[in-house]
């Protein structure tokens, strides 16, 4: 029997000080509750059944993971060990990630995860002037990514994502250029690019609002974004998703899974699951997740979204599918659906097309070069 892929997403909701520009669920100055929260996490770990399911990827996010005490991470990946030991894909051929920030990590961890099976990082950089880093409330200088880096090669990672960030305050394409050109040099085997996005509540939102900070005009931020796009292609990185570019064969598959509507499960606070069509989500209250799973009550943690109906399925996969660079795979809706997605959707992909936004071809439906533009366009359709 076939097991069906299952990716595992694990949440570190702690971190040294918050981003200017950050909402995710992420906890500073709660440090000390990191050893109760493991220890509920590895709870919610072995509570769950995988007997069912062929595990291909896990990634450890935040917060920021690595700003726990190593022997925090060493403790999960030993139950997950324990859990996985007859799982159908060795740990060894699974991608397994973890998120790093400079300036919280040091030689002993980047062992430790090496030899605990971690085989992927993910370095938070956002850009290379120090001066930007400490406008956006980054805790690191460029010369401690360039530490954190040096030394992930030297333990021996192959595998390794450089974050960085267009759309920052007072950044220029002069800036962009500089970034690109220092971190192509390290010869990365994956880049993401993300826009700066300001949610309501945050820092960077507040600074706007009391007009301390300005931003670059969309003009400038779409020319940044195509700047980053044909330099990276010219360097011979492949963008496979609007904005993630890899080395050939070195994809995040973890994320590829998302993106294909794939099933992952999600433990900690504020992780997601989409499993059986079913999206859920675990509380974002860090205190009521550690009282629940210590009294046994793991259901009480956990909130059903959404219960897709086939047609949102369709939807989401449509859309989901949109992010990727090859777009829409027609046969792979025909064989998931057993619907056309081309007559399925024939209103909204006419008028996409006449509008310029997207392309169809015999295998595939995906966004133009003025789609990448305006992606948001093409997925409203979808909603």
């Amino acid at each position: 029997m076939n097991k069906k892929e299952l990716g595992i997403y694990i949440h570190i909701p702690f971190c040294k000080r918050k981003c200017y520009y950050c909402d995710f669920i992420s906890y500073p100055g709660k440090i000390n509750l990191a050893p109760k929260y493991i220890d509920a996490l590895c709870k919610e770990i072995q509570e769950f059944d995988f007997s069912q399911y062929n595990v291909t990827t896990i990634y450890i996010g935040g917060g920021t993971p690595s700003f726990i005490e190593k022997e925090n991470i060493e403790k999960i990946f030993k139950i997950l060990r324990e859990k996985l030991k007859n799982n159908e894909t060795k740990f060894e051929n699974m991608e397994i990630t973890i998120e790093v920030n400079p300036g919280t990590t040091d030689t002993e961890k980047l062992k430790l995860y090496k030899e605990i099976g971690i085989n992927r990082l993910s370095i938070g950089l956002q850009c290379v002037q120090d001066k930007l880093l400490k406008q956006i409330g980054r805790i690191h200088t460029y010369e401690q990514f360039l530490d954190t880096y040096k030394t992930a090669k030297e333990v021996g990672f192959n595998n390794i994502n450089v974050d960085l960030m267009i759309g920052l305050p007072n950044q220029s394409i002069q800036d962009i250029k500089e970034s690109l050109d220092k971190i192509t040099s390290l010869n990365p085997t994956h880049i993401s690019v993300y826009s700066l996005i300001v949610e309501e509540g945050t820092v960077i939102d507040n600074l706007l609002k009391q007009e301390k900070i300005n931003l670059p005009d969309e003009e400038l931020e779409r020319n940044m974004y195509w700047y980053v796009k044909d330099y990276l292609e010219l360097k011979k990185y492949n963008q496979y998703e609007i904005s993630n570019f890899s080395k050939k064969g070195y994809e995040s598959k973890h994320n590829l899974n998302c993106w294909n509507q794939e099933q992952y499960i999600g433990f900690g606070i504020a992780a997601h699951s989409y499993i059986k069509n079913i999206r859920f989500g675990n509380t974002e209250q860090l205190e009521k997740y550690i009282d629940n799973v210590e009294a046994g009550n793991f259901k009480l943690n956990r909130n059903i979204e959404e219960e897709q109906t086939k047609e949102e399925q369709e939807d989401e996969f449509m859309m989901l599918g949109f992010r990727k660079i090859e777009g829409v795979n027609i046969a792979k809706f025909k064989e998931k659906f057993v619907d056309n997605p081309i007559f399925l959707y024939k209103n909204q992909l006419d008028k996409l097309v006449t509008e310029g936004l997207i392309e169809v071809d015999l295998n595939y439906i995906h966004l133009t070069n003025k789609g990448l533009d305006f992606a948001n366009l093409v997925f409203e359709e979808f909603i």
